[in-house]
C-alpha cells in the first residue's frame, strides 16, 4: 500500500510592515492588526555595544532615570496618566516597549516621545538609582547566582569586551548627571533608532502623528572603535570561584559561537539545543534531574548577536557534594550529542516543542513588532518568519550531529563554578577528559586570577 506523502508545512503570513523613514533617520515600521481594539509601540536602538570603562553603569542608570517624566510633565503625573490610560510602559537601556488600548493611542505615543526626547535627569533622582544599585550589589555580593552573571561574562567576553565589562560600587558612585546627560544625547538617538507599532492603527495617521513627535528629534553620527575580538579557550578548562557560604554550587558550561540568525544552521541548532537542554525532556535534565537526583532542573540555552560572538551556555545548580559528578554527567551528555543520532522522537518532539511556542505568538501583535524589527536588525530575509515552520520541519538528525559538533565545543568548554572551593575543589581536579585531567584555576569574585 503506497504510504501518504506529508503535507507540505502550513506558512505563517504575517504580513509585511509598511516601512517609512524620517529625514531625521528614525525608521518607522507599522503592522496593521484590527482583530483586538489594542497597540503595542516598541522604540529600540541598534547601535554597537560601548565600553564604558570607569563609567560602567551609565547606561543602566540612563534607563532607570527614563521613566522619570519629562521636561514638559513631572514623574507622577507621567506614571499617573500612564497608569489612567491603562497602559503598560516599560523602559530600559536599549529602548521602550509600551501597549495601549487603541483608543489611547495617540496619547501614549505622545507621552512616549516626551520621554525619550525630552528626559527629566535630576540630582535628587540620580542620587536615589545611584543608591539603589549600590544597595544592590552590596546586597548580592554573597549571591552565587549574581556572582556567577558577573564573572560568567567577564571570563568569556574579557574586560576588554562591553559584554565583559560589570559595575561596582566605586563605579556607579563615580558618575555624576553630566555623564548621564552626555551619554544620553550621543546614544539615543534617531538614526540608529527602530519605532515599530502594530495593532489597531492607520498607517496614514500612524505616519502623521509619528512625523509631529519625533520629526524634531536630532540625528547624531558616531565613529565607534572596533570590538575586541573574544576567543574559546584552547582546551577545557575549570575557573572556580569560592564562595565559603555556598550549600550549592552554580554551574556554567560555556563557549562562544559564531552564527547569526540568517545562516543555514540556525534552525538545526534549535532544533540541536532542545534535545541537549532545552526541554524538560532533554537530555541534561533527563541525565541530571531523573535519573540521579543532582538538580532541580538543567538547561542549555544560546544566544547569537549582530556585533560579536554569540554565547551557548549549559546551567544549572547542584550541591556541594555532587558538583564534581554533575559536571562529569554533563559533558557525557555533550559527547552522546556529538556521537549518536537523535532518534525520530526526540527530534519530532524537539520541532512540536518549536512550532507550538511560535505559532502562539504570532497571535499577538507585539511579537509581530518584535519580528519586524529583527528582520530589519539582524538583516533576515524578508521571507524569515514566513518561512519559519518549513526551515524547523526540514531539519534532519543528520543536521542535528553536524551541528553539535560544529558548535558545542567539547574540548573547548569553559565550565565555570561559583562554590564553597573546601568542599568542592578536590573533586573537581580530579574531572578528567581523554584521559587528562582537566586544568583549574581559581578567582576572586571579580575575575582577578589567584
Amino acid at each position: 500500500m503506497k504510504q501518504p506523502q506529508p503535507s507540505a508545512a502550513p506558512v505563517i503570513d504575517l504580513g509585511e510592515p509598511i516601512t517609512h523613514i524620517l529625514p531625521n533617520g528614525l525608521t518607522l515600521l507599522i503592522v496593521e492588526n484590527n482583530r483586538l481594539p489594542q497597540v503595542s509601540i516598541r522604540l529600540s536602538f541598534d547601535e554597537q555595544p560601548t565600553l564604558e570603562g570607569d563609567k560602567k553603569g551609565v547606561f543602566e542608570l540612563i534607563s532607570l532615570l527614563a521613566g522619570n517624566g519629562s521636561t514638559t510633565i513631572s514623574k507622577d503625573d507621567f506614571n499617573e496618566e500612564i497608569d489612567y490610560l491603562a497602559a503598560t510602559l516599560s523602559i530600559a537601556s536599549n529602548g521602550v516597549y509600551a501597549q495601549a488600548l487603541s483608543k489611547y493611542f495617540r496619547r501614549v505615543l505622545e507621552l512616549i516621545a516626551a520621554a525619550a526626547l525630552h528626559p527629566h535627569f535630576s540630582e535628587e533622582e540620580l542620587a536615589k538609582e545611584k543608591a539603589r544599585l549600590i544597595q544592590s550589589i552590596r546586597a548580592n555580593d554573597n549571591n552565587a547566582e549574581a556572582i556567577m552573571k558577573r564573572v560568567g561574562k567577564a571570563l568569556c567576553y574579557t574586560l576588554l569586551h562591553p559584554y565583559g565589562e560589570y559595575t561596582t560600587e566605586e563605579k556607579i558612585a563615580a558618575i555624576t548627571l553630566e555623564d548621564i546627560k552626555e551619554q544620553y544625547h550621543k546614544h539615543f538617538v534617531p538614526n540608529n533608532a527602530y519605532l515599530v507599532i502594530a495593532g489597531e492603527v492607520q498607517a496614514k495617521e500612524v505616519i502623521a502623528l509619528v512625523t509631529e513627535y519625533f520629526g524634531k528629534w536630532e540625528a547624531v553620527t558616531i565613529t565607534h572603535k572596533p570590538l575586541y575580538e573574544p576567543i574559546n579557550v584552547p582546551t577545557t578548562q575549570i575557573d572556580l570561584i569560592d564562595l565559603p557560604t555556598a550549600v550549592q554550587s552554580e554551574v556554567r558550561v560555556t563557549n562562544l559561537i559564531e552564527l547569526s540568525m540568517k545562516d543555514k544552521d540556525y534552525f538545526a541548532l534549535l532544533v540541536a539545543n532542545s534535545i541537549l537542554g532545552g526541554d524538560f525532556g532533554s537530555y541534561i535534565n533527563m541525565n541530571l534531574r531523573e535519573a540521579n537526583g543532582y538538580t532541580y532542573g538543567a538547561f542549555s540555552t544560546f544566544k547569537t548577536d549582530k556585533w560579536t560572538k554569540g554565547v551557548f551556555s549549559i546551567k544549572t545548580k547542584v550541591g556541594n557534594a555532587v558538583t564534581a559528578p554533575a559536571i562529569a554527567e554533563v559533558l557525557k551528555e555533550v559527547e552522546r550529542i556529538h556521537t549518536e543520532y537523535v532518534t525520530d522522537e526526540a527530534l519530532a518532539q524537539a520541532k512540536a516543542q518549536y512550532l507550538g511556542q511560535f505559532i502562539l505568538a504570532t497571535e499577538r501583535p507585539q511579537t509581530i513588532a518584535n519580528y519586524a524589527i529583527n528582520i530589519k536588525v539582524c538583516n533576515l530575509p524578508a521571507d524569515f518568519y514566513k518561512n519559519y515552520i518549513a526551515n524547523i520541519e526540514a531539519v534532519t538528525k543528520e543536521d542535528v550531529l553536524r551541528v553539535a559538533n560544529h558548535y558545542y565545543t567539547l574540548y573547548n568548554f569553559r565550565i565555570i563554578v561559583v562554590g564553597k572551593t573546601s568542599e568542592i575543589k578536590a573533586d573537581l581536579k580530579k574531572l578528567t577528559q581523554r584521559g587528562q585531567a582537566i586544568p583549574l584555576y581559581e578567582y576572586d569574585k571579580y575575575t582577578n586570577k589567584i
